[in-house]
């Protein structure tokens, strides 16, 4: 009989949360050629830290993944996990002999074996008896819901079932430092959240840590303790993904991470410790105040950036506000995302509302200080 949640998280934490990997990385990098894949990335992880490195094609982010899984052999610089060196000046340890998990993007399950076969096969060096190696087998599909699949093989499972096989063999390894290459990228919405949530359950419960990658900012943000941003090989930011999103370090991040619209603007004037006032070029007369992530100096040109979720649509009567007109609007199951079309500027994308603004219609434009940032538009770039 399968043990029941409670009894299972109780067995997977009771001694691997002490067993959860630091990993420590320094002034790693990486060059293919005359290109530089990685450049000067230094990061600490704390043990029991889920880790999501975010960034776009080409940002390094599966390039640094494999340094520290020991599939690629770094330029230069150190990785240390648990304390121990495994890339370093005459150092060199191979991927099976660093005491991680990986979770592949196309799954790397072996064919002809079943899927109890394939979960079971970390174990062969385990000091479990067959019978108790079995059970915990049993245990770990049951927990990702394929305990009926057991005896099927890769090629009669469907995409989201291989994935929960991949992630189940990884727990069962025992080791305390999963790394997870884009697990969700080749799977349908449906399965992707579902599977994303047993993720960030199953890899909490067991205490590992985690390292995990992706070019897709709201499952960064679901899933991270911490999120490391990327951009052509160099670690831009890494923070709470609270932080990120409330103060990306420069343009580069506010873009990735999402942003509504992005405007020029002329900075008035302060209006309080952290926020400035400035004039919109596309609403004569009316200003808007925002968080000053970057100081404004003379001659250099400022970008007003605004989070959808700092944009609010009020009716046309309302006496305050820019006025907009809606372009597009499509329903998302608990309200309405809308296109604003705010003067000449470029319209505003993806602005919520409970109500519907039909199209072609006015509205006025309300914009939350704490969700638009003054920022040089060229750094990061």
């Amino acid at each position: 009989m399968a043990t029941n949640r409670l009894e299972w998280g109780s067995l997977m934490s009771t001694d691997r949360k002490h067993r959860a990997a630091g990993v420590s990385i320094e002034h790693l990098r990486k060059e293919f050629g005359e290109k530089t894949a990685l450049d000067d990335v230094s990061l600490e992880i704390e043990p029991g830290t889920f880790l999501v490195l975010l960034g776009p094609s080409g940002s390094g982010k599966t390039t640094l993944l494999r340094c520290l899984a020991g599939i690629e052999r770094p330029t230069s610089g150190s990785v240390a996990i648990r304390d121990q060196l495994v890339v370093g000046p005459n150092t060199f340890v191979p991927p099976e002999k660093r005491g991680l998990a990986m979770v592949f993007q196309d799954y790397a399950l072996w064919p002809h074996l079943s899927v109890a076969k394939n979960v079971a096969f970390p174990l062969h060096k385990s000091s479990r008896t067959k019978t108790e190696a079995e059970a915990y087998v049993g245990d770990l599909l049951e927990r990702v819901g394929i305990a009926p699949l057991a005896d099927r093989f890769p090629n009669e499972l469907s995409g989201g079932e291989q994935q929960r096989v991949a992630l189940a063999r990884a727990l069962a390894a025992d080791v305390g430092l999963i790394l997870f290459d884009e697990p969700l990228s080749n799977l349908d919405a449906d399965r992707r959240e579902q599977l994303r949530i047993e993720i960030a359950t199953l890899t909490r419960e067991a205490g590992s840590t985690a390292v995990y990658i992706t070019h897709d900012q709201s499952e960064a943000f679901a899933l991270a303790d911490r999120v490391g941003v990327l951009d052509r090989g160099r670690l831009v930011q890494l923070d709470t993904p609270e932080a990120i999103y409330r103060r990306p370090k420069n343009a580069f991040v506010a873009r990735f991470t999402g942003i509504a619209g992005e405007f020029p603007v002329t900075a008035l004037g302060e209006c309080g410790p952290e926020h400035l006032e400035v004039a919109l070029p596309f609403a004569p007369g009316q200003t808007v105040e925002a968080l000053a992530l970057d100081r404004p100096r003379p001659g250099v040109d400022s970008s007003l950036f605004v989070r959808a979720s700092g944009v609010s649509l009020l009716a046309p009567s309302s006496p305050v506000g820019v006025y907009g007109e809606i372009r597009d609007v499509a329903f998302n199951g608990r309200g309405y995302e809308h296109v604003v079309e705010v003067g000449a500027a470029t319209p505003l994308t993806k602005i919520y509302s409970p109500h519907r603004f039909e199209r072609e219609s006015n509205v006025r434009v309300c914009f939350d200080p704490s969700s638009c940032f003054v920022m040089d538009p060229m750094r990061g770039n």
